[in-house]
């Protein structure tokens, strides 16, 4: 069995300290480790997943299938997670389960990079706490033979990973507190992943930005500015904007658009069903380099302040 930690090298150390162990008595967990132990099942993800909520609207799972050598192989996953969510320590707890039988040193390789295209690209308020965490267990009982090294088995098996990873990611996002619909950056042109995927978390997490597409304004300036300040040289010539399928700026100058189309666009994602047709896609472009890279993010509302404002503990 291999195990990964995913979004932050610093979860378990952390939560190691006891700063946890002070709000709950061990006593108390110890007391309810015999029930839990005693209700496991293998039909028992949908418990878990409502058991692990805290401000989240809704519980977040799914499972993928393909097959290797031959013979059928599962990842399924649950996470939780709807405020102060954020890179480096955000609350965020998910869990990820494969019977494929792979090295532990090559599936720690496969989460990393899973977890750097899907929970390191999520945010909703740019906040962060102290227990996040993304574990990840293999325990080979699908039987197929090891995947020891990289090749086309493991492609296969990380693509799965990944795009489990990518729904849980982007279903935090979704149900982030007070949020409409969710919002889809997409940047690329730029010198590699990584440059792309740092503009993309700037955008999805700008306050602005975010702020306007609750209020269903199309506005390029905060999409621009954004992407400006994210820390990525770039020339400001190759700046390409687009929301939805409209563009708002060329070469690094606003184009004529038709407002009222982008502001239904914004209202129409806002309407659509959930984490399929409520998403509010942004593509910038920022130059002609390979990097691409995506973030998502979700708007900012009046309800997110009223869910905070209420809040104590």
């Amino acid at each position: 069995m291999a195990q990964a930690l995913g979004t932050s090298a610093d979860a378990v150390l952390v939560a190691s300290t006891g700063v946890i162990g002070q709000r709950i008595k061990m006593d108390q967990m110890r007391a309810g480790i015999p029930k839990v132990v005693a209700a496991l099942s293998e039909q028992g993800s949908d418990q878990a997943s409502k058991a692990i909520v805290t401000t989240d609207l809704v519980t977040k799972s799914i499972a993928l299938e393909t097959t290797l050598d031959g013979r059928p192989v599962r990842i399924g996953g649950i996470c939780k997670g709807s405020g102060m969510i954020h890179p480096n320590m955000a609350t965020m707890l998910a869990f990820v389960t494969c019977d494929a039988t792979v090295s532990p040193h090559l599936w720690q390789q496969m989460v990393s990079r899973a977890a750097d295209k899907s929970f390191n690209q999520i945010t909703v308020d740019g906040d962060t706490s102290t227990n996040d965490s993304l574990m990840a267990l293999a325990n080979g009982q699908s039987r197929t033979p090891a995947i020891t090294e990289p090749g086309a088995e493991a492609d296969k098996l990380e693509a799965m990973l990944t795009a489990v990873c990518m729904h849980l990611a982007k279903s935090i996002a979704r149900d982030g507190e007070g949020a409409t619909c969710l919002i889809e950056v997409q940047v690329s042109g730029a010198a590699d992943d990584e440059a792309a995927r740092k503009i993309a978390r700037t955008i999805a997490g700008s306050a602005l930005f975010k702020a306007a597409i609750f209020g269903r304004d199309p506005n390029w300036g905060r999409i621009a500015a954004a992407a400006g300040r994210a820390g990525v040289p770039f020339e400001q010539d190759h700046l390409r904007v687009q929301l939805g399928n409209m563009l708002l700026m060329e070469q690094g100058q606003p184009l004529p658009f038709d407002r009222a189309a982008a502001s239904a666009y914004i209202k129409q994602a806002a309407a659509g069903e959930y984490l399929k047709s409520d998403t509010v896609l942004v593509a910038v472009s920022v130059g002609h380099g390979s990097g691409a890279g995506m973030a998502w993010g979700c708007d900012l509302s009046y309800d997110y302040v009223k869910i905070n404002a209420d809040y104590t503990t």
